[in-house]
């Protein structure tokens, strides 16, 4: 099975892992979910994380095939258009993106200018759509749970499972968000794990200790053998009780009522108003406090 080379970028201040994947033999890669800095005290938006991988793909000669989300994130701005501006390649996500754009339409009332088709991005892969970067085929497979569109992918022997699960020992991602479920999210992860024992799946958060590194890889056996949610021996009913609970006593992620409308537009701050400045919507008492 092809074998992509996979560099790792992580995101101290959000726990977020942002991955390069790129076939050796071409030198064709592909970037999923970059960041872009958001800094809510100022209202800043900065490059930093992104500028990072765009540094590495043109010191490495790594030609970016895609940039791919694998959802639309509740805790940092996505930075594929950014990136698409300077490097020049298409930016993609799944189809069911367009449900979670009708849900944040509702709840940020964005009226009918918002257009809640997926237009924002290039393409909008469904389930088991398959492409290529340089020689590694990559597959789609829908994995709902933490939001209703999210989706892995499936480059060779790695596997790209974002907000689905975290490093066995600290198990699995929330499933609590608007559109999100454990049902769900248990069923994908099964899906998941289903796959050849060997294939590593690099997960899309990690929260270490302040300066030490952090952990994203482990293989599917691993995974089985000692994941604390879902290794092999516990069952549906153990994994529901454990996530419902845990996600009960979870507050809201900082940055979620200004991350999801950047991201449902792909990556783009609102429109200029008039005096040139884009503002954020902030809905009032949609949510209760934790």
């Amino acid at each position: 099975m092809p074998s992509p080379v996979v560099t790792a970028f992580f995101d101290r201040r959000t726990g977020s892992l942002q991955y390069v994947l790129h076939d050796p033999e071409t030198m064709q890669g592909a970037i999923i979910d970059p960041v872009w800095d958001y800094y809510p005290q100022a209202g800043a938006v900065t490059t930093e994380s992104a500028d990072e991988i765009l540094a590495h793909v043109r010191d490495r000669g790594i030609e970016v095939a895609w940039i791919l989300d694998t959802h639309p994130h509740a805790d940092h701005f996505s930075a594929a258009v950014y990136l698409s501006e300077r490097l020049g390649a298409p930016r993609a996500i799944g189809e069911k993106v367009v449900e979670v754009q009708k849900l944040w339409k509702k709840l940020y009332n964005l009226g009918e200018a918002f257009p809640a088709d997926g237009r924002q991005w290039d393409r909008l892969f469904a389930e088991g759509e398959e492409f290529m970067v340089g020689r590694i085929p990559v597959r789609v497979m829908f994995s709902p749970g933490h939001t209703l569109a999210s989706i892995t992918y499936v480059a060779g022997d790695a596997a790209f499972v974002h907000d689905t699960l975290m490093y066995p020992e600290s198990g699995t991602s929330r499933a609590d968000f608007p559109g999100g479920s454990s049902q769900d999210l248990w069923r994908s992860i099964r899906a998941i794990l289903d796959l050849p024992s060997e294939t590593r799946l690099f997960v899309g958060h990690d929260y270490p200790d302040d300066g030490a590194p952090p952990q994203f890889e482990a293989t599917v056996a691993e995974h089985r053998a000692r994941n604390v949610h879902v290794r092999d021996g516990i069952d549906s009913r153990e994994f529901l009780k454990t996530r419902d609970e845990r996600d009960a006593t979870l507050p809201l992620p900082d940055q979620m009522l200004a991350a999801l409308q950047v991201n449902i537009r792909g990556g783009r701050l609102p429109e200029p108003e008039a005096d040139g400045h884009s503002y954020l919507r902030i809905p009032l008492g949609r949510f209760e406090p934790r």
